[in-house]
C-alpha cells in the first residue's frame, strides 16, 4: 500500500471513528495526539504554501514525483508536507463535525519553525542533493527579499550591490555558474548575461525555493553549480480561500547623503487563493509594490602609482572617484496562477509574472588625478608604511567635481502554460509552453565642473592625504561648493578637440526567451519504478543597443556658471575630509537646455558595441527512476541522459579599413549528458546518497559577441577595447557528490556534502597587449598622437581545472533534546571550497570570480507562544566581486571577507478580533558591515570602501 493510500484511509478511519461514538470529540484529540506523534508537521491547521508548489505544474516535475516523494518519505514512517497537510484537514474537520474547535484538532506548528520542518522534509524525500527555502505563511519568506533567504543555505552566498543582495554564488562559482528558473521555467535577465538579479522577484510572490545541486536528466536549464527554482502557490493543492494583505516601512540609519533623496520607504502586499466548481478550478493572485531609498558613502580609488621615495619603491594613491550614492528602488511585482482540474486525470495551469523595476540613482563627489595625473608631491610631507605612502600632500590637483545621474528601467514578462494527464493505467504525460521576455534601458548621465577650461587653467588645489584601511581621506584648501569657483565646463579636457562637460551612455538591452516541452512517462514495477523520455526546444535572442553622446553646453560655450535657479544643497563629503561640493541635478540641466547632446553614434567604436546574440537549442532525455529494496534499506534514484544540441549565433559590427561591416558568426555542437542521483534510505532515518553527472554551463552571452569596443585610457595613454568569441563552447565539468544525511523525522537533520567538479573545459579571459588599432578611428577623447598599437581582451576556450569542497548542514529544534528550551532551534552550515583552476593559460591556480574559500551561515530562533525572535550571521572569506564601472560595464576586484549580522522579532496574534494580524521588525546589516575591495593581493592598499548603513524595517501582515 503506497504512503498516499496509507495516508487517505487514516483520515477516513479518524472520521468513522467520530461518527460512531458519544464521546466523539475526546477520540478525534487523543488520535490527533497520537497518530501524528512523531511528525509535529502533521497538525499543521493552516495549507502549507510550500506543499502547494513543491511538485504541482512544474515541467521539471514528472506527473507521477509526487508519489515518489511520497514513498521515499513513507521507508522512515514520515510524509510530505502535502500528505500531512491533507491530513491534518481531514482530522480538523472531524472534530469541528463533533463540536470540537479547528485548535481542539491542531498540533499547531506555525511560523518560521514550520518554514523549517517544511524545507527538512522536502530535502529528504528528493532524489538529488537539494537545499530549499519554506514560506513561512502565505506570501512571506523568512527574509526581506529572496536573495538574503537563499543565501542563508548550505554552501549558498551572495555579493550585496548597491547595499542589496542581489545575485547568488553556490559551492565558490559566480553566479555565471548557475541559472534561476521560474516554476521549473528558464527567465530571461535584466543583466548584460544570463543570470538572474533577483530584485527582479518581489519575495512575496514567491512560496518556495528550491537550489538543486546535483544534475538529472530531466532538468532543463540547469547550471553547472547547482540550479534555483523559484515557486509560486498552486490554488488547487492549496486547498483553501485566503486574502493576506501586507505593509511595511522602511528606514535607513545612515541619513539622507544627496539633496532630494530619501531615508525612508514602504512596500506593500496582497495576496488571493480560492477555489470555485468543487475546488476543479483554482486562482491564485498577488501583488507588490515597493518604493525604498538605498544610501551609500563611497571611497574608490582609480589604483596606486609606483614611484620611489629615498631610494625605495613605494606605491602611492593613483587617483580618487568617491561619491555619496542614492538609489530610489521603486518596483511593481504582478502574479497570477489559474488551476483547471476538469478531471481528476488532467490538469491546466496558466502563469503570469510581471515585474516594472525602475532603480534610479544620484552619484555627487568629486574625482581627484593623483599620483596617475599632473599633480606632485611635497616630499617634506611624506610618511612611507610598508611600502605605501599613508600620509603626504600633492599640489598643482585639479579636481572635477562630479554630478552624475544613473536610470534603469526594466520590465519583465513571464508566461507559462502546462498541462498534464496523470493515468490510472500508468502512463503519464505533460506539455509545457513559456515565454520570458525583459526590456531594460540604462541611462547613464555624467557632468563634469571645475575650477576653469581645460588642464591648467583654473585654480589648482594643494591636498594632504592619509591612506588607511578605510581608504584616503583628504585635507583640501578649495571650497568645491563655491558656484562663483566651480563651473561647468571640461576641467581637465577629456572631450580633447571637443568641449565635453559629460558624457551620455544610453543601453536598450532586449532579451527574448521561448520554450517549448513535451514528456510522456510509464509507471512499470521495483526496480525501475518508471521511464520518462521528452523533448525541449529553447530559442533565445539577446541584443543590445548603444546609443552614446557628448555632453555639451549650450551654444558652444567653454565653461558656465551654474544658474541659481538649479543650486542645491550642497552635498557634505566630510567622511573624506573633503567637505561639501556644488551640486546640481544633471537631468534637469538637461531638460532645460543648459546642456545639449552631441551624438557620438557615428564614431565606430560605439557602433561596435551593440550585438546580437541568437541560442537554438533542442534537448532530448531519456530517464529512468530506481526503487528497490535492499534488506531493511530502499533504494531509489534516477539515471538518464541528456543529448544537447546547440546553434548559435551573433552579429554586429566589425570594424576594417575605417568601416563597419555587418557580421554574423556563430557555432554548432552537441553535448551528451548522463548523470545518475542515488539515495539509500535506512529506517534509522540515514540517507546516503551519490551523484555524479556530465554537467555544463554556457559562456557569458556578453561574451559571445562578435563586436569589439574600444577606447583610450588616459591613465596608461593606450588604445583598449574588449571583444567577444561567437564561437566560444561551454564549459564542461565532470562532477561528483557523496552526502550523509541524518534526519529526525521531518524536525531537524545534519549532513555531511562532499563535491568535486573536474572541469574539462573553460573559458579565459586573455589580454593581447599588441593588437594594432591601425584602420580604427580614434575615440573623441584620444590626443591625435596616440600609438596605434594597444591591447584586446578577448574570452578564450581552454582547459579548465578542479574545485572540490565539503559542507556541514543541519537544523536542530532545541526543544526537541531539552524540552526546558521548547522553541528554540538553531539551522545553518558552513563550507569549505578549494580551487585548483587556472583561469590564466600557463598561469598559476588563482581563484574564479565569487569564490570563497570559507563561508559559513547560521541562524538561532525562538518561536513559541505566537512570539518569534531570531538573530542571522552569514559569513563569506575573500572573493573576487564584480562592480559596476565605466559606462555600467562590469569590472573585478578583490573583495575583502565580510560578516553580515540580522535580526527580527515578530508577534502573531490568534484570537479575538485582531486575529490573522502578524506584526514585525527587522534589522538589516546591525554592525555596518562596509564592503571593501583592495589592489591585487596589497591588503593595505584599498580601491573600494563602501557604507550602507543599517536598514530597520517594522510592518504588519492580515490574513482572513
Amino acid at each position: 500500500m503506497t504512503a498516499r493510500t496509507r495516508a487517505s484511509a487514516t483520515a477516513a478511519r479518524a472520521i468513522l471513528k467520530l461518527s460512531a461514538s458519544s464521546a466523539s470529540l475526546g477520540v478525534a484529540i487523543l488520535f490527533a495526539g497520537t497518530a501524528f506523534a512523531q511528525d509535529v508537521n502533521a497538525g499543521t491547521k493552516v495549507p502549507d504554501p510550500a506543499a502547494s508548489s513543491s511538485t504541482a505544474a512544474n515541467p521539471n516535475e514528472a506527473p507521477g514525483a509526487a508519489q515518489r516523494r511520497a514513498d521515499n518519505a513513507a521507508v522512515t514512517g514520515d510524509v510530505t508536507p502535502a500528505q500531512n497537510e491533507a491530513t491534518a484537514q481531514a482530522v480538523s474537520g472531524a472534530v469541528q463535525d463533533a463540536g470540537g474547535t479547528p485548535e481542539d484538532a491542531a498540533i499547531v506548528v506555525t511560523g518560521f519553525r514550520r518554514s523549517l520542518e517544511n524545507a527538512v522534509a522536502e530535502k529528504k524525500s528528493r532524489d538529488q542533493v537539494v537545499e530549499s527555502i519554506s514560506a513561512e505563511d502565505i506570501g512571506k519568506l523568512p527574509d526581506a527579499s529572496i536573495a538574503e533567504s537563499i543565501a542563508r543555505l548550505p554552501g549558498l552566498t551572495s555579493q550585496r550591490v548597491n547595499g542589496r543582495s542581489n545575485s547568488i554564488s553556490i559551492r565558490g562559482f559566480s553566479p555565471d555558474f548557475s541559472t534561476t528558473l521560474l516554476n521549473g521555467r528558464e527567465q530571461t535577465s535584466t543583466g548584460d548575461n544570463r543570470a538572474v538579479e533577483y530584485d527582479q522577484y518581489p519575495a512575496e510572490v514567491i512560496n518556495q525555493v528550491l537550489v538543486y545541486k546535483t544534475a538529472n536528466a530531466s532538468l532543463i536549464g540547469q547550471g553547472l553549480s547547482g540550479t534555483v527554482d523559484l515557486r509560486t502557490i498552486r490554488p488547487i493543492e492549496y486547498g483553501k480561500r485566503v486574502i493576506s494583505v501586507g505593509g511595511r516601512g522602511t528606514y535607513a540609519d545612515i541619513g539622507k547623503l544627496n539633496a532630494g533623496s530619501k531615508d525612508k520607504g514602504y512596500r506593500v502586499t496582497g495576496t488571493y487563493v480560492d477555489q470555485f466548481f468543487n475546488d476543479t478550478l483554482g486562482v491564485a493572485l498577488s501583488a507588490s509594490y515597493l518604493d525604498e531609498p538605498y544610501q551609500i558613502q563611497e571611497f574608490n580609488a582609480w589604483g596606486y602609482a609606483g614611484g620611489t621615495f629615498n631610494n625605495q619603491p613605494v606605491d602611492i594613491i593613483g587617483g580618487s572617484k568617491s561619491y555619496v550614492t542614492s538609489t530610489n528602488l521603486k518596483r511593481l511585482g504582478l502574479q497570477g496562477t489559474v488551476e483547471w482540474k476538469p478531471v481528476p486525470e488532467f490538469t491546466a495551469t496558466l502563469d503570469g509574472f510581471y515585474s516594472d523595476f525602475n532603480d534610479d540613482q544620484i552619484k555627487r563627489g568629486i574625482e581627484l588625478p593623483l599620483g596617475f595625473g599632473a599633480a606632485t608631491t611635497i616630499p617634506s610631507v611624506t610618511t612611507v608604511t610598508n611600502g605605501l605612502v599613508t600620509n603626504g600632500s600633492f599640489r598643482g590637483v585639479e579636481g572635477v567635481v562630479r554630478n552624475d545621474s544613473f536610470e534603469r528601467k526594466a520590465k519583465l514578462y513571464s508566461f507559462g502554460y502546462n498541462g498534464r494527464y496523470e493515468g490510472a493505467d500508468g502512463w503519464n504525460a505533460q506539455i509545457d509552453l513559456s515565454l520570458s521576455r525583459t526590456t531594460r534601458d540604462e541611462t547613464v548621465l555624467e557632468t563634469y565642473s571645475g575650477t576653469g577650461y581645460g588642464q591648467g587653467v583654473g585654480a589648482q588645489d594643494t591636498i594632504g592625504f592619509t591612506s588607511g584601511s578605510t581608504g584616503t581621506a583628504f585635507s583640501p584648501t578649495l571650497n568645491y561648493s563655491d558656484p562663483g569657483l566651480i563651473r561647468l565646463t571640461d576641467p581637465l579636457g577629456w572631450g580633447g578637440a571637443n568641449v565635453q562637460a559629460g558624457y551620455y551612455n544610453d543601453r536598450h538591452i532586449v532579451d527574448d526567451l521561448k520554450q517549448y516541452r513535451v514528456e510522456i512517462e510509464r509507471e512499470l514495477d521495483s526496480p525501475i519504478s518508471s521511464v520518462k523520455f521528452g523533448l525541449n526546444y529553447t530559442d533565445r535572442n539577446k541584443s543590445l543597443t548603444p546609443n552614446e553622446a557628448l555632453v555639451q553646453l549650450a551654444n558652444g560655450a567653454l565653461e558656465q556658471t551654474l544658474p541659481t535657479q538649479y543650486q542645491l544643497k550642497p552635498t557634505n563629503l566630510a567622511y573624506l575630509g573633503l567637505g561639501p561640493i556644488l551640486s546640481y541635478d544633471p537631468t534637469a540641466l538637461l531638460d532645460a537646455g543648459v546642456y545639449r547632446l552631441s551624438s557620438n553614434n557615428n564614431n565606430l567604436d560605439v557602433v561596435a558595441k551593440g550585438y546580437s546574440i541568437q541560442e537554438r537549442i533542442m534537448t532530448s532525455y531519456l530517464q529512468a527512476n530506481i526503487k528497490q529494496s535492499i534488506g531493511s534499506a530502499e533504494l531509489t534514484g534516477n539515471a538518464g541522459v541528456q543529448g544537447v544540441f546547440t546553434n548559435q549565433k551573433s552579429s554586429g559590427n566589425v570594424v576594417a579599413n575605417g568601416g563597419l561591416i555587418p557580421v554574423t558568426r556563430g557555432a554548432e555542437y552537441i553535448d551528451i549528458l548522463p548523470s545518475v542521483n542515488l539515495a539509500l534510505r535506512f529506517p534509522s532515518d540515514i540517507v546516503i546518497r551519490a551523484a555524479a553527472a556530465r554537467q555544463m554551463q554556457r559562456p557569458r552571452l556578453d561574451d559571445m559577441r562578435v563586436a569589439l569596443a574600444y577606447g583610450y585610457d588616459a591613465a596608461q595613454g593606450i588604445l583598449t577595447g574588449t571583444g567577444g568569441n561567437p564561437y566560444l563552447r561551454p564549459i564542461r565539468s565532470n562532477s561528483y557528490d557523496v552526502t550523509v544525511e541524518k534526519y529526525f523525522g521531518n524536525r531537524g537533520y545534519l549532513a555531511v556534502q562532499g563535491f568535486y567538479k573536474q572541469l574539462k573545459s573553460f573559458v579565459y579571459t586573455i589580454a593581447n597587449p599588441g593588437f594594432d588599432y591601425a584602420g580604427y578611428p580614434l575615440p573623441s577623447n584620444a590626443p591625435g598622437a596616440v600609438p596605434t598599437i594597444g591591447t584586446a581582451t578577448v574570452p578564450i576556450n581552454g582547459v579548465g581545472g578542479n574545485i572540490y569542497g565539503v559542507e556541514l548542514a543541519g537544523t536542530l529544534p532545541i526543544g526537541e533534546i531539552v524540552s526546558a528550551l521548547d522553541g528554540f532551534g538553531l539551522t545553518g552550515g558552513g563550507s569549505y571550497t578549494k580551487t585548483e583552476i587556472v583561469p590564466t593559460p600557463g598561469g598559476r591556480a588563482e581563484d574564479i570570480p565569487g569564490y570563497s574559500r570559507w563561508v559559513a551561515n547560521g541562524t538561532a530562533y525562538f518561536e513559541k507562544w505566537g512570539f518569534s525572535a531570531r538573530g542571522s550571521l552569514r559569513y563569506r572569506s575573500t572573493f573576487v566581486g564584480e562592480l559596476s564601472g565605466f559606462g555600467a560595464n562590469l569590472v573585478r576586484r578583490r573583495a575583502a571577507g565580510e560578516m553580515i549580522i540580522d535580526g527580527q522579532l515578530g508577534y502573531d496574534i490568534s484570537t479575538g478580533m485582531l486575529k490573522g494580524v502578524s506584526l514585525y521588525v527587522q534589522g538589516q546589516n546591525l554592525t555596518n558591515e562596509p564592503f571593501v575591495t583592495i589592489n591585487g593581493t596589497n591588503t593595505n592598499e584599498i580601491i573600494d570602501y563602501q557604507k550602507y548603513g543599517r536598514r530597520f524595517l517594522a510592518g504588519a501582515t492580515f490574513k482572513f
